[in-house]
């Protein structure tokens, strides 16, 4: 059994006759407690919508409605110097097929949900898989969809299914300006580092970076404070999640490296088509969810193949993530729960 087969292992679902805090002892031993489980236990859902404000980030769905005390630190957070982005992931514009009819359909709801979160924020991410066959008429659809959003700049990072047949070619003529080597780049804003990674180009199995990336990550970082807050953007993530399906990059821990040093490291990555969360020391990965179709848990399916739901079931699965995070601080206080 693999520690994240252990994650979702029913011998820690609290019916087992253990007390919860047996329970959550035997889950610490993989990482993550019980309760930590449950808050993390989303996995499908639209827009992410995230603010750092005070070496603080706070991450929710997009839609959804906190308590009072959350609206009042989201009003708080509000304050000059604040900044709020919002990531989108796996929209697969072009998929046809059961697990979603319309995922053209979905994505624009998602982009509605964007445009009605009560703030503009500072930018929109889509970290991948903007389309699912990479074609031309499909990136221009894509952008065209994105081009309703309301904010000053959206952002994006390659996924696997952009690069079919051409290694990303069609996606950087149409995303790459400005971008460096096969599509990298970073920028600041705010006070925080951001660095978007393409790691889907060489795909035997696993992401991949390349050293040329992987120099262009330490040149940047070089000149940077280590109090500076960081953000690393992706499509497959930067740990490893489930390498057995991919889910995983085989020279990310050189990158790493490069991050240890900073006091505040947030990577957050697509894919996965689920909401996830590890912690490992001063660096965070978020895992975000999918506005098509959801894929599986690992090891509980073959393969990472589309999972087709009752439509009526479809929304219902929608969740809304609370995410806080101070700097210097080692856990993350993460809330998951339904929109239905």
């Amino acid at each position: 059994m693999t520690d994240y087969d252990a994650y979702y292992d029913d011998r820690h679902d609290g019916h087992d006759g253990a007390p919860a805090g047996e329970a959550d002892r035997t889950d610490r031993e993989h990482g993550m407690t019980r309760r930590q489980l449950m808050r993390h236990a989303g996995w499908f859902g639209g827009a992410v919508a995230l603010t750092v404000a005070g070496g603080e980030v706070i991450s929710q769905i997009a839609g959804s409605r906190g308590s009072t005390a959350e609206a009042a630190a989201g009003a708080a957070a509000a304050g000059s110097g604040t900044l709020r982005f919002v990531q989108v992931s796996d929209s697969h514009i072009g998929f046809q097929g059961p697990a979603n009819m319309d995922v053209a359909g979905s994505f624009t709801e998602a982009v509605d949900q964007v445009n009605t979160l009560g703030f503009r924020p500072d930018f929109v991410m889509h970290s991948g898989d903007l389309t699912h066959l990479s074609t031309a008429g499909q990136f221009d659809q894509v952008k065209q969809m994105m081009s309703g959003l309301k904010t000053d700049r959206v952002f994006t990072v390659p996924g696997e299914h952009d690069s079919i047949g051409d290694a990303g070619r069609a996606y950087r003529r149409t995303f790459g300006t400005g971008t460096l080597g096969d599509g990298w780049y970073s920028f600041d804003t705010h006070g925080v580092h951001f660095i978007a990674l393409v790691n889907t180009l060489s795909l035997e199995k696993l992401g991949h970076l390349g050293n040329d990336q992987i120099d262009f990550v330490r040149k940047d970082l070089a000149g940077l404070p280590s109090d500076t807050p960081v953000v690393v953007f992706s499509h497959i993530p930067l740990f490893a999640m489930y390498p057995k399906w991919g889910w995983s990059t085989d020279d990310a821990l050189k990158v790493i490296a490069l991050l240890r040093r900073f006091s505040s490291v947030t990577c957050l990555n697509g894919h996965v088509h689920q909401l996830f969360t590890k912690t490992e020391g001063n660096i965070t990965f978020h895992s975000a969810t999918t506005t098509a179709y959801p894929l599986p848990k690992p090891g509980r399916a073959p393969a990472p193949t589309p999972q087709v739901v009752p439509a009526r079931q479809l929304k219902d699965a929608l969740g809304i993530r609370s995410v806080g995070y101070r700097q210097g601080d080692r856990e993350l206080a993460v809330k998951d729960q339904r929109l239905a």
